[in-house]
């Protein structure tokens, strides 16, 4: 029984050294939404401040465990009294809920650079489940750093009503289509 229990521990800390920690570089990355105003015309914006890392054992990223978390009073649409509006009660509540976040539950590849990412978004004090398609691209090498790079694009669609992120009806959509940009280097 003790050397299965040896066996069994040298076999985790094996793996554990394996796992690889990525940072994000916010200097080549981007949190942004759009959401659609009186049902004609598409408004766009962004987190100014947020911050990504994620940790992967293979190769081919399909372990990885992403973490992001964007600060809600960084968001910026480009019009200062639309985001004073965003950040009161009648939408985010920043005062209340400071940060919305994400964390992988599942990562499966596709085909080519293809993943599907699923995990749990925390928004306005709800959590719910949320499914991303993802580009991966990389690993690279830096040729200045000779860091080791990855860049991952994902998307997906979230109903901000359901997190009570404002009320339903004809001035906004409640479908917010969400894309991040980001590029990680390993630490």
């Amino acid at each position: 029984m003790k050397k299965v229990l040896l066996s069994l521990t040298a076999g985790l800390l094996s793996l554990a050294t394996f796992a690889q920690t990525w940072s994000l570089d916010k200097a080549h990355s981007n949190v942004g939404f759009t959401i659609t105003h009186m049902m004609i015309s598409d408004v766009d914006g962004s987190f100014k401040s947020y911050d990504a890392k994620l940790t992967s054992s293979k190769v081919d990223f399909s372990d990885a465990v992403f973490e992001f978390s964007a600060e809600v009073g960084s968001i910026n649409t480009s019009n200062d009294m639309r985001d004073g509006h965003l950040k009161s009660p009648d939408f985010f509540d920043a005062a209340k809920y400071s940060a919305v976040t994400f964390k992988s539950t599942k990562i499966k590849k596709g085909k080519g650079q293809n993943y599907t990412i699923s995990g749990n978004l925390t928004m306005h004090g709800v959590t719910k489940p949320l499914v991303l398609a993802a580009v991966i691209k990389g690993p690279v090498e830096n040729p200045r750093s000779k860091k080791q790079m990855m860049g991952i694009t994902a998307s997906g669609k979230v109903n901000r009503v359901a997190f009570g992120v404002g009320t339903s009806g004809a001035t906004l959509s409640d479908d917010v289509t969400i894309k991040v940009s980001g590029e990680f280097t390993k630490d």
